[in-house]
């Protein structure tokens, strides 16, 4: 067996061998790095670096589905190998802020990744960014409908760390009316035109006639007219591949060919084209080439909702706690509208390993991960029942025939129960804590 301080100085050792020039001179994502230094020196094939590494992949195996906004805190603790990663979808046209944020000892590193997960099966996820610091922030802007994002962290071998992820999304571009946002929207993407024979490719904006009309990006302007749009412009945004289209201007303010950059006024508020009878307005469109239209609103919706902090929920986060509720539903994400696991027995044992806003994330004694609702858990610190013990057993450090005895209950005695899974009851034997495996007809 190998201790805790050997297998640091083991890695520290790998870490100034020969390999590690090789990194320098070919750089590797950070945890990728890392995951070279355990094998060099030999440390995967010890069982705390087995459990590490499949900590890690269980957890990009199956992120928890989370909502946007969110904001979670967390803990990993040393002596259990962990990790924990989420997906969310933000909409096409958004961008997306991912903040993390940690608190360890001097040195620790904690691997961040975020990876593209395509729509398409057939396709791998896409490593994006990934860094090994205790204070990262990621910001992307979501480009394919059906992809969806992925961030999985996790600590280096046997380090503490209290951890923070939030994810927030906000407009790629500009608001293209001055002084105005998303409120002042009327009509949406796909709303019927022309009784049904065509829908409404972009969104109306209202606004007094003359406003401005503003770059939602930097680009290279076209300047014209058309039956539609009446006064229009168009906009190169080179950098994202697409276009602009700003239509029934009163007036234009720029040329055909000019440079400019976000902000810059391009015209003015009206009612030109077929929008005579209508009041003054911006129609706003986004085309992509090979595409056509497509839903400009994310792209422009300037409505940012803070994510809620956890509060007093964070006060169960590294502790042991059990379930409240018959049947309480753990779920892959924190909310109701997440998909529902499985239920949880009243009394089952959890370990908390993070808070998000009214929701515990929770790893039940199989490994299996979820969320549960805060309200569904108390603290196990207190004994619920006490175990008639009539023959000497073993106390197990998980509910597991295999799992590696922690001690011996001496019979006959009564042992403090702290909380069940199947067919064990948590109990404390000399001062430690263990599993003990009740006897068949007694088992729930």
């Amino acid at each position: 067996m190998i201790r805790p301080l050997a297998l640091v100085s083991l890695l520290a050792l790998a870490a100034c061998g020969p390999g590690a020039l090789r990194e320098q001179l070919e750089p590797r994502p950070p945890r990728e790095a890392y995951v070279r230094q355990l094998q060099a020196a030999d440390l995967h094939r010890t069982a705390v670096g087995r459990d590490w590494l499949a900590a890690g992949d269980r957890a990009l195996a199956a992120p928890a589905v989370a909502a946007l906004p969110l904001r979670e805190q967390g803990a990993f603790a040393a002596e259990q190998p962990g990790a924990v990663a989420w997906r969310v979808a933000p909409r096409r046209g958004q961008r997306l802020t991912v903040r993390v944020e940690a608190a360890a000892d001097s040195g620790t590193r904690l691997f961040s990744e975020l990876y593209a997960v395509p729509a398409d099966t057939a396709r791998a996820p896409r490593l994006l960014e990934s860094a090994d610091s205790l204070a990262t922030s990621y910001t992307l802007e979501a480009d394919e409908d059906g992809t969806t994002y992925v961030l999985r962290l996790q600590p280096e071998l046997l380090r503490a760390v209290r951890w923070s992820v939030t994810f927030e999304t906000g407009p790629s571009l500009a608001f293209p009316v001055d002084g105005r946002d998303s409120r002042a929207v009327r009509s949406v993407w796909g709303a019927t035109r022309d009784g049904g024979a065509r829908s409404h490719e972009g969104i109306d904006i209202f606004a007094p006639r003359g406003t401005p009309v503003l770059a939602g990006s930097d680009g290279v302007a076209w300047a014209g007219e058309n039956r539609l749009g009446g006064t229009v412009v168009f906009l190169r945004d080179t950098r994202r591949g697409q276009s602009l289209y700003y239509a029934h201007l009163d007036r234009h303010a720029v040329a055909t060919g000019a440079r400019v950059r976000t902000g810059d006024t391009l015209g003015f508020v009206g009612n030109t084209g077929n929008a005579r009878t209508t009041a003054p307005h911006l129609h706003f469109g986004v085309y992509r080439r090979g595409e056509g239209a497509i839903d400009p609103y994310p792209f422009v919706d300037t409505r940012v909702t803070a994510a809620a902090r956890p509060g007093r929920d964070t006060t169960l986060v590294g502790r042991l706690a059990r379930t409240t509720r018959e049947d309480a539903a753990l779920r892959a994400g924190p909310g109701e509208r997440a998909a529902r696991v499985r239920a949880v027995p009243r009394q089952t044992v959890v370990a908390v390993e993070g808070a998000s806003a009214g929701w515990l994330r929770v790893r039940l004694p199989d490994r299996t991960t979820g969320y549960l609702a805060a309200g569904a858990l108390e603290p196990a610190d207190r004994p619920v029942a006490r175990e008639q013990v009539a023959a000497a057993a073993p106390v197990r450090a998980r509910p597991d025939p295999a799992a590696p005895d922690v001690g011996l209950v001496a019979a006959p005695v009564e042992a403090p129960v702290y909380g069940r899974f199947g067919r064990y009851v948590l109990v404390e034997v000399d001062g430690r804590r263990g599993w003990l495996e009740r006897p068949a007809a007694r088992a729930d």
